[in-house]
């Protein structure tokens, strides 16, 4: 076994499982979900601290789709695709702001002999 620090500062959990007979389950209601959420972290340039993943069950089919978020605890469920943006300015949106608060390291300045 080996033990390490997690590899992004944020994961994405989303459900996608799908029950046998028809019963409640998030995967026909969450269809395109991890796809919409890992195109924007992609665009906002964040995917070395983002991690969208697909999950099965989480055991709250009922209160489905479930998205699950890491390191932070937090869980929303009865998750529709309009509510995607709200996660996405909840959750990803401030990563953005730490990374542009950065300081700038002035550029290296080459000395060329001739």
């Amino acid at each position: 076994m080996e033990r390490r620090t997690a590899t992004f500062q944020k994961y994405l959990f989303v459900c996608e499982n799908v029950r046998d007979g028809g019963r409640v389950c998030c995967g026909p209601r969450s269809t395109g979900f991890v796809e919409y959420l890992k195109n924007y972290v992609k665009t906002k340039g964040l995917a070395r601290k983002v991690r969208v993943s697909r999950t099965g069950c989480l055991d709250v089919c009922a209160k489905g789709p479930n998205i699950l978020v890491f390191p932070d605890n937090v869980w929303y469920s009865a998750v529709t695709r309009e509510d995607l943006d709200q996660i996405l300015r909840e959750q990803i949106d401030p990563l953005i702001v730490e990374e542009s608060t950065l300081p700038i390291e002035p550029p290296q300045l080459r000395v060329r002999s001739c």
